[in-house]
């Protein structure tokens, strides 16, 4: 097997050697940015990739087409249509049958359905990439904001908000202008050029360099819900999965040498509490130097070993080699959800080279000048790509403290009407989230059909004249169970998962 790289030319001459005219028109497109092409050849197969592709087929006994698609070359419709195949394949036929049971699970769970569905959100042709939230997702969000929050406040974390447009001299003094300039999108404004912020760490470094600090005021922990945007790929979008706009929940601390062991600790433990909240398990990996890092090798050595330290006190993890930021390694989240499949959330990088880019300082105990270390982190990740995770993991069933709509209060007919008014107004004055679907529908409709079956309900109140007569109610959960409960008596139950986010 080998995996080699040669120019342009080279690679049209082999690859017109072997009749591949579109691979030859596509490295004469693309070899204007990238000069170099790399294949991977095994045996008499040379493919135009980096590799590797599956070296030992014989092992493979059970295959399934998956998918056939067509795509006009270049998506131009005056070009020929080629044909996309897509097959799975395993060692065993009950290994792909749980495969295309999980992928069938996945299609009743994805998050686009179920966000039409319980109108958590949309997407339109006229931004594309940008998604609009809708009352029940502002809910959601809200909610998962407010829990944000508290807990960074009882982590003692300040919250901080910086602009969304900032000149093209800040990101070039950062060093993200090397990195991002084509994912960004930027403005002329007084005839100079500005970027809209495709993350937040520069103006968190901003504001640390607005004024002296001393040793006594660190660690400083600031964190923002910012806005960020970057220019994603049109074939790329994907629901709340890939976007072009959304909101990160980044964090920056300012430390010490002394302190940033502790600092990792920290952030870890904070970040697993999240998850745990969730019922999601997960995994951590240490992202370490990649091939082209920023600074000294010195400074990256010390910050893996920092990180190492942290987590060998308690947790395993294992080690992602060139895979870290340019700027620093990291620990990176990755969650498993209901089905299996895992994602990368939250992440804790280790910098040492923005605190020099802007020159950053603090006062130390001895009276010198000291720089402090900088660790970038985010929990969720993406606000929007999280809440696509949890729709998924929960297949829209969300817990009832994150649920938009927590009862639905449901009278059987007029008779019961009044009463049911009654009953929503004493949950509404308990700050539960309550609807009274009192149409003139008959109950098995109201139960099963838009918007209470659909929307996922965590408690559905059905109110006869039996219920009228007793002052009780009826109470069905999601497991269709229905039980009579007092009405301060369900209250309170329903406070409590709130209150303690079951």
């Amino acid at each position: 097997f080998l995996s080699s790289s040669c120019l342009a030319p080279t690679a049209i001459a082999l690859m017109e050697e072997r009749g591949e005219k579109y691979k030859v028109e596509h490295i004469g497109d693309s070899a204007r940015g990238t000069p170099a092409v790399t294949f991977f050849q095994q045996g008499d197969y040379i493919d135009m990739c980096v590799g590797p592709h599956l070296t030992y087929t014989k092992a493979l006994k059970a295959f399934k087409l998956t998918g056939v698609s067509g795509a006009y070359w270049k998506a131009d419709a005056n070009n020929k249509m080629l044909t996309r195949i897509a097959t799975a394949a395993f060692a065993t036929k009950d290994e792909l049958d749980a495969h295309l049971t999980m992928l069938e699970e996945a299609k009743k769970r994805d998050h686009r359905r179920i966000g039409r569905e319980m109108d958590l959100f949309m997407m339109r042709d006229e931004a594309p990439g940008f998604p609009f939230f809708l009352p029940n997702g502002m809910i959601l969000k809200n909610t998962l904001l407010d829990y944000w929050r508290e807990i960074h406040h009882k982590a003692g974390y300040v919250e901080i908000s910086t602009p969304q447009i900032m000149n093209s001299q800040l990101w070039k003094t950062s060093g993200h202008w090397d990195h991002y300039k084509d994912n960004m999108y930027s403005t002329m404004i007084d005839d100079e050029e500005y970027c809209i912020k495709p993350m937040n760490c520069p103006g968190g470094v901003l504001v640390y360099a607005s004024k002296p600090h001393s040793y006594r005021e660190l660690p400083i922990r600031a964190g923002e819900i910012g806005l960020v945007h970057r220019h994603e790929l049109k074939g790329a979008l994907h629901g709340l999965f890939r976007v072009r706009c959304f909101n990160q929940d980044d964090a920056h601390l300012f430390v010490t040498p002394e302190q940033l062991t502790d600092e990792i600790v920290g952030v870890v433990n904070l970040i697993t509490s999240v998850y745990d909240k969730f019922g999601f398990t997960y995994h951590l990996e240490l992202s370490t130097r990649p091939r082209t890092p920023s600074g000294l090798r010195r400074d990256w050595e010390r910050a893996e070993a920092g990180l190492k330290t942290a987590l060998e006190r308690w947790l395993e993890y294992v080690v992602d080699e060139g895979d870290g930021a340019f700027y620093g390694p990291s620990i990176d989240f990755h969650l498993e959800d209901s089905l299996g499949r895992t994602w990368q959330c939250g992440t804790v990088q280790l910098d040492f080279q923005m605190p020099q880019n802007f020159d950053l300082e603090y006062v130390d105990a001895d009276g010198t000048k000291k720089r402090p270390i900088m660790l970038h982190r985010v929990c969720f990740g993406s606000i929007e790509r999280f809440i696509g995770i949890l729709i998924e993991h929960f297949a829209g069933k969300f817990p009832v403290w994150l649920a938009p709509m927590q009862v639905k209060v449901l009278p059987v007919s007029e008779k019961s009407r009044d009463y049911a008014h009654e009953v929503t107004a004493k949950l509404e004055a308990a700050g539960i989230r309550v609807v009274c679907d009192d149409r003139d529908e008959k109950i098995g409709y109201k139960i099963t059909a838009r918007p209470a079956g659909v929307d996922r309900v965590p408690y559905m109140l059905i109110l006869g004249e039996k219920e009228v007569e007793a002052g009780n109610i009826s109470v069905r959960d999601r497991t269709n169970e229905t039980v009579p409960m007092g009405v301060d008596e369900f209250i309170a139950k329903v406070r409590e998962e709130i209150d303690t986010r079951a």
